[in-house]
């Protein structure tokens, strides 16, 4: 049903778990396309081994490059871009298939809700620690308690796994390889939806995935993501999350035009990431 994107960077063993989660806890089959950076841990045998469709480079190409790459070997209509330390709870997709049914249009955003096991005060997680790694991974409790934790679906869906149609992803150019390695190409992603008169940035709180949280993008040398967005778009990632797509409101239904930013406010944010 889906075309499933997974970068990864010598990441075998989660990648390895990823993958199998996606196959035992899918209700419907989907095709899952690796992109392999490197590759030299075994993770480029074990795809070949496993059947998987996959891209390849020889060196870490970052995210923007490899979820194109990847994309680019896409046979279904719709596309999930998912972090290779993710692993996916029981009915992820069949509430995205729900929700796909019901949104009337194919020129949505929607995220499935990360459960993490620390608090970065994000309001659109839920907070549940299940293991920060492979080893102290507690998957039978997870899967014992994933569908009883409280959330409700919320606004503002940029982060992964973010689920868009082919067409979209194709009319958008997928993500901007000039923010490469990928800091702050989520949300760059989610302006050029905007700009595509996406206005259904929805987070869905009953697709639930566990996300062990940042173990490839510590290893990166880091962009000015930052910096480049409000270069690129006129206004700061803050700005855009508060009066754009308002993440992390409980979600009422698409959004409206942008609210009017006061010009002061406007002003002292450019001058304070400039400087």
């Amino acid at each position: 049903m889906f075309s499933i994107i997974i970068p990864t960077w010598n990441n075998l063993a989660f990648a390895k778990l990823c993958v199998e989660s996606i196959r035992k806890n899918s209700a419907f089959k989907h095709q899952v396309i690796l992109h392999i950076n490197d590759g030299s841990d075994g993770t480029l045998q074990w795809a070949r081994d496993e059947g998987l469709d996959y891209s390849h480079t020889t060196e870490n190409a970052g995210i923007c490059k490899a979820v194109n790459e990847a994309g680019g070997l896409a046979t279904q209509d719709y596309i999930v871009y998912m972090n290779d330390d993710m692993y996916v709870c029981p009915g992820w997709d069949s509430a995205i298939a729900d929700e796909i049914k019901k949104t009337g249009t194919d020129n949505f955003m929607f995220s499935s809700t990360m459960i993490e096991p620390t608090n970065h005060n994000n309001q659109c997680v839920i907070v549940k620690d299940y293991g920060t790694g492979i080893e102290a991974f507690n998957e039978s409790q997870l899967l014992k308690e994933c569908n009883t934790l409280e959330k409700a679906d919320w606004t503002g869906a940029t982060w992964p796994p973010t689920i868009v149609h082919r067409k979209y992803w194709l009319m958008t150019g997928g993500y901007s390889i000039e923010l490469s390695p990928g800091v702050s190409s989520d949300d760059d992603f989610a302006m050029k939806m905007w700009y595509a008169g996406c206005r259904v940035f929805k987070g869905i709180g009953k697709s639930r995935v566990y996300h062990f949280q940042s173990k490839s993008t510590l290893r990166i040398k880091k962009n000015n993501g930052r910096k480049q967005f409000l270069m690129k778009w006129g206004i700061n990632q803050s700005a855009f999350s508060k009066y754009y797509i308002r993440r992390g409101t409980p979600y009422t239904g698409p959004l409206t035009e942008p609210g009017d930013m006061p010009w002061e406010t406007f002003r002292a944010w450019v001058k304070r990431k400039i400087m």
